[in-house]
């Protein structure tokens, strides 16, 4: 499904249009490599205006967000990170803890990121892992993050304290791949080329949201060392994460900015979870709503993805897709 299927459909003819998608990959930006305390991580940026950073989930790295960002870089300055362990991002040992994939650790090379462009406070959204290290970074330094937005996920501490059958059956891979090295990742690497090809082939949705170009990327980032680098981001969230949540949570510390929430209707969110419920839990000023696509709402649907960041990140409310009204 292309862009030029789905246009924005703001009726605001001074805003910024959806910029049609070509073969480029995050086409106008510029690549950086950036060193923090406890990585080398690779950075996209492009544009003008308010610094907005985009973090990508896994199975992806940054050109995740290649049908929205250039779009977006007419309004922000933005900032696109591979997630340590991701892409062409390094991948340090994770230690006996796992603590160097935990979401406070990516969290620690985002502000470094964003301290080594001179950006102090940003806008901040994530999609899928990366929600979860927006998250962490909203909590554990409230005055650097201005506004978040979180892409098909529930926090953490909700999610794996109320797991259902159903859940757990679409998301096998939270705990299989959190088992001990190197048993997942000896499996997995067996037969990468299937392994990607099945773990984005989402229920219902396929492979055709992704353009030929980004599903290359993905394949080609589907090595052994960001396997093994996932199967770590997976150990640290079933034991350090959700410990650092389950404090924040028991001691009822909130998310202090604004917060967008949006899930897909067609996604494990939708289908088995309450994120307005879960997000309620953490975040005083919420808005929230499920928009028509599976796990990748960014590759599936970037009109929707793109209104609704234009909108929250230049200060608007945006409009939930239920009172749009090109909404089904």
């Amino acid at each position: 499904m292309g862009l030029d299927e789905h246009g924005s459909s703001s009726s605001n003819s001074d805003r910024p249009p959806l910029l049609p998608h070509g073969p480029e990959l995050m086409a106008g930006f510029t690549r950086r490599r950036i060193k923090t305390s406890g990585a080398e991580i690779e950075v996209a940026v492009a544009g003008k205006g308010p610094p907005l950073l985009l973090i990508h989930g896994n199975p992806l790295t940054l050109v995740s967000w290649h049908r929205i960002a250039p779009s977006l870089a007419q309004s922000f300055t933005v900032v696109a990170p591979d997630i340590r362990g991701y892409g062409d991002s390094s991948k340090p040992d994770g230690g006996e803890d796992h603590a160097a994939y935990s979401f406070r650790a990516m969290g620690e090379d985002m502000f470094e990121i964003m301290s080594s462009l001179g950006f102090e406070r940003f806008g901040v959204a994530g999609h899928d892992r990366g929600a979860r290290v927006a998250f962490r970074m909203a909590l554990d330094k409230p005055e650097r993050v201005s506004r978040l937005c979180a892409l098909d996920i529930i926090p953490t501490y909700n999610l794996l304290s109320n797991i259902t059958l159903g859940w757990g059956l679409e998301s096998y891979h939270w705990f299989f791949m959190a088992q001990k090295a190197p048993f997942p990742e000896k499996l997995i690497c067996a037969d990468l080329n299937y392994y990607i090809s099945y773990k984005l082939n989402k229920k219902g949705v396929g492979l055709s949201i992704f353009t030929p170009e980004a599903f290359a990327e993905y394949a080609r980032c589907t090595t052994p060392e960001q396997i093994h680098a996932v199967c770590e981001d997976y150990r640290a969230t079933v034991t350090l994460d959700y410990a650092f949540d389950k404090a924040d949570f028991e001691a009822g510390r909130k998310i202090t900015c604004p917060v967008l929430a949006i899930w897909g209707s067609n996604s494990h969110v939708g289908r088995h979870l309450k994120p307005q419920e879960a997000w309620g839990q953490w975040a005083p000023d919420l808005r929230g709503w499920a928009i028509p696509t599976g796990h990748y709402p960014a590759e599936h649907r970037p009109d929707l993805v793109y209104d609704a960041f234009l909108d929250f990140f230049s200060g608007r409310e945006p409009v939930p897709y239920e009172g749009r009204q090109d909404a089904a």
